[in-house]
């Protein structure tokens, strides 16, 4: 899904998501070397256009927000950084995140475990 976005419509909605809610100007302050304000609301227009971005009216500004797919987002976002920066490794993903996380709880290493023992389950 946003793998498929172009490379500012998709930073613009990576801000999004991250912010939760923002005024087209409030997002364009937070892009890398912003384009002009015309160009990041035709952006906006654009990923609304796609169904991912909805907006609202508040003292006749729009603040947009993203669609509530977080686990289609997730998905996609994730499946992209393993594609760019692991060489398609899901298990060199991991293992860097893994190195991230140094207070790993409980139940957080019980549910990793589960994963991993389900993933073996279906290579079997």
């Amino acid at each position: 899904m946003i793998g498929n976005l172009p490379r500012r419509e998709r930073e613009l909605f990576e801000i999004l998501c991250s912010a939760g809610e923002a005024t087209a100007a409030d997002l364009r302050e937070r892009m890398v070397d912003p384009p002009s304000y015309s160009a990041v609301r035709t952006m906006l227009s654009r990923l609304a256009a796609k169904g991912l971005i909805s907006h609202r009216v508040v003292d006749q500004a729009y603040v947009y927000r993203s669609v509530p797919q977080a686990e289609k987002v997730q998905e996609s976002a994730l499946r992209q950084m393993v594609k760019s920066f692991f060489d398609g490794s899901a298990a060199s993903a991991a293992t860097a995140l893994l190195g991230l996380s140094r207070n790993l709880k409980p139940d957080e290493l019980d549910a990793l475990q589960k994963a991993i023992d389900e993933a073996r389950e279906r290579r079997s």
